[in-house]
């Protein structure tokens, strides 16, 4: 069985963690497959946005302890440098929008995975949990630079901290998540975000993504010279042509990504 399944349907790449029986935890084999994916993503001009789920009843809990304390696998740094971290500047790099729909628990690296996509969705029964504390660890895939942005410093402090576990409707009352659905229509509701971003102008949304990964850095005026930058690069594209053709036509238009 396959510990990571793909599919390309009308311009989403769909990837789905598969190891249910282990709650779709972390290993090696998960990791460099979900690269290949996500590398897929990158180099396919036919994929225009990536949906990133779980199978069976979690999204992902993390990394597979098991693999851990394999007296012959690797040890948890090696892990994160090799594993984790490039999985999240993968999906970060990705000129494309990336939702992550979180059908279950997403503990640990599996939680911080997906706050690190472009749209976050969830089932009423997905919960979050920063579960490295349990473990004596440290938050790790990026959490610590991006939770604090996402709910502020004091509500990630004590999350990380005490390791509480978050439902979804308080993840989406904190500013973690976009959209919480009721689990008979999670999947339906949460691929046709999907579906819509990837009919989109999708050059103009890599643009966005990439303006919004270097306004952390940024002073207001060096963020208004990129912005002016990527504007006159946006002006260019067909697909910016096609829009105003479009208004001006009265008619919806029909994007390309190009």
């Amino acid at each position: 069985m396959s510990v990571l399944i793909t599919e390309i349907d009308n311009g989403v790449l769909y990837i789905t963690l598969n190891r249910p029986d282990k709650y779709n935890s972390g290993t090696q084999e998960m990791a460099f497959a979900f690269h290949k994916a996500l590398d897929k993503a990158r180099d396919n001009d036919d994929v225009r946005a990536v949906y990133i789920t779980g199978a069976g009843k979690a999204f992902c809990a993390g990394q597979d302890l098991g693999e851990i304390v394999d007296p012959n696998g690797l040890e948890l740094p090696s892990m994160v440098k090799d594993h984790y971290n490039p999985t999240v500047e993968r999906i970060r790099n990705l000129n494309k929008p990336v939702v992550a729909a979180v059908n279950g628990v997403a503990a640990g690296a599996g939680a911080n995975i997906a706050l690190a996509c472009d749209v976050v969705v969830a089932s009423e029964g997905a919960s979050f949990i920063q579960a490295f504390s349990k473990i004596g660890l440290i938050p790790d895939s990026g959490g610590t630079y991006t939770l604090p942005r996402l709910i502020g410093l004091q509500r990630a402090s004590a999350l990380m901290m005490l390791g509480d576990k978050v439902s979804a409707a308080d993840a989406l009352q904190m500013g973690m998540l976009y959209k919480v659905f009721p689990i008979d229509t999670f999947v339906e509701e949460s691929r046709k975000i999907v579906q819509k971003l990837a009919k989109m102008p999708t050059k103009a949304l890599g643009m966005t993504k990439i303006l919004l990964n270097e306004s952390i850095k940024n002073s207001l005026k060096q963020q208004l010279e990129l912005e002016g930058r990527y504007q006159e690069l946006a002006s260019h594209t067909e697909d910016y042509k096609e829009g105003v053709d479009a208004f001006l036509e009265k008619r919806k238009p029909t994007f390309k990504g190009k």
